[in-house]
């Protein structure tokens, strides 16, 4: 009992002081803030820097941080309520949603275990062979799925498949690599793509389509993915391999199975048909609602894939009100002006190249979205980046595009993105080895993006 107590004392009291660290934090950032920007722009800094210190180290839960805006912004005088709250209920939001919802279901007609199954069959039993299997399967499944989504769907059976230590930790972050990787194929995958995609949107840009987006994103991905591969397999003896024994029996699928992957072909068609009516009849297929209309389709009778009461409450709404907290943020930084006087100030080094300005910004990206939600950092990020740009003369998309995807590149702390922790989570995952292995991806990815953005993108845009 007087353990019990302590226990609980120890959790106040840690909790309390990172609260309190928060505090300072966004203190001292507001102070700092005051030497170069206005007071209401310090004091977004401020917020903002408690904010993202909070997201940081879990001083609270993140849907809990994620629903502070609606209070701190107006009490701060930043934004007005009603503005704030109707970031929350974006039509975004709403695809997100459906997205989780064709996940749930998913999970729960055990399509992800039978996909998995299937490419163990196509690829050869061999350390390459089941890692570059099981990426395949993450990638493939978070283009469409969250990322956090497919890391809980496919890391267990990852966690599975061996019991040798050295082989499975690089099993556990080949799946959470290639889910990072795989959420940038398409605008839906990740959070920075939703949320670059609705700045575009609110600011009247013209929308890159699906199928275009695919395009331009699915070679960048293929090459990251063998680079993530390779990377792990390195160091591995090949008398260290071994798997347990699996299942490997073709069975036919379940009635449900059968209906979803129908309901999820026929989701891939239209969008993928979304740029080709466009441009052939003029018409438009809203993919936000599309993907929540396919989302809801699932509870109609004779479908009954998803039931309300026992499926809707599995939808991670910490994950919703984050977006709802991220298109808040970048409104913030819009509505102070704050992201002007920062574009003013990077204008002043409009002198260097901008290969050379793209790097900077790109390095800076990939290394602080290690310690920030890239959630956060890309709604810090595209604001600034846009008038900047075009103060500057150069291509907002190709920048905003960078950045973007640059922020999905979160491969060497746990606490960087969702599936990291994930696969931590399981306790065959050492923090060095992921150190050790994310920072070269790291790297390779800033050198492999802007090869790819100087050359292949820019025949798309």
């Amino acid at each position: 009992m007087i353990q019990l107590k302590n226990l609980k004392l120890n959790r106040f009291i840690e909790t309390y002081r990172l609260i309190i660290y928060a505090v300072a934090i966004g203190i001292l950032f507001y102070l700092f803030a005051l030497i170069t920007f206005s007071d209401v722009q310090a004091r977004l800094v401020g917020v903002i820097a408690f904010l993202v210190t909070l997201w940081t180290n879990n001083g609270l839960h993140m849907g809990v941080v994620s629903m502070l805006p609606i209070l701190l912004f107006p009490m701060f005088g930043l934004v007005e309520s009603k503005d704030v709250v109707t970031n929350y209920s974006k039509t975004t939001i709403f695809l997100f949603v459906g997205g989780f919802l064709l996940a749930i279901a998913t999970e729960k007609s055990q399509l992800h275990k039978r996909l998995a199954t299937k490419l163990l069959s196509i690829f050869p039993n061999t350390p390459r062979g089941v890692l570059y299997s099981l990426m395949l399967t993450a990638g493939m499944l978070s283009s469409i799925l969250s990322d956090t989504t497919t890391a809980l769907l496919i890391i267990p059976i990852a966690a599975f498949l061996t019991d040798n230590p050295d082989y499975k930790f690089r099993l556990l972050l080949g799946v959470a690599y290639a889910s990072l990787i795989g959420g940038i194929i398409t605008p839906v995958g990740t959070p920075p793509n939703l949320i670059l995609m609705d700045f575009i949107e609110s600011n009247g840009l013209e929308m890159i389509p699906f199928a275009t987006w695919t395009a331009m994103m699915l070679p960048l991905a293929i090459i990251m993915m063998v680079a993530a591969a390779e990377i792990l397999l390195y160091g591995l003896k090949k008398e260290d391999f071994e798997l347990v024994e699996i299942d490997m029996t073709k069975k036919p699928l379940t009635h449900d199975q059968r209906k979803l992957v129908w309901i999820l072909s026929s989701l891939a068609i239209i969008l993928a048909s979304n740029p080709i009516l466009m441009y052939l009849f003029d018409i438009h297929i809203n993919e936000k609602l599309t993907l929540l209309a396919f989302g809801l389709f699932l509870f109609l009778p004779n479908v009954n894939l998803l039931e309300w009461k026992e499926d809707f409450a599995k939808i991670p709404f910490a994950i919703i009100f984050l977006f709802g907290a991220g298109f808040s943020i970048a409104m913030a930084f819009q509505k102070t002006g704050l992201a002007t006087e920062i574009a003013n100030i990077l204008v002043s080094f409009n002198y260097l190249p901008p290969m050379a300005l793209m790097l900077i910004i790109g390095v800076g990206v990939v290394f602080a979205t290690e310690l920030t939600s890239n959630t956060a950092l890309t709604s810090i990020m595209i604001p600034i980046i846009y008038p900047f740009a075009i103060q500057s003369g150069l291509d907002p998309m190709l920048f905003m595009l960078i950045v973007a995807i640059s922020a999905s590149y979160a491969f060497m702390l746990p606490i960087a993105t969702a599936p990291n922790a994930i696969a931590m989570s399981t306790g065959h995952v050492k923090t060095t080895q992921m150190i050790r292995r994310g920072i070269w991806l790291n790297i390779f990815g800033i050198v492999i993006t802007f090869t790819v953005a100087l050359t292949y993108w820019k025949l798309f845009l």
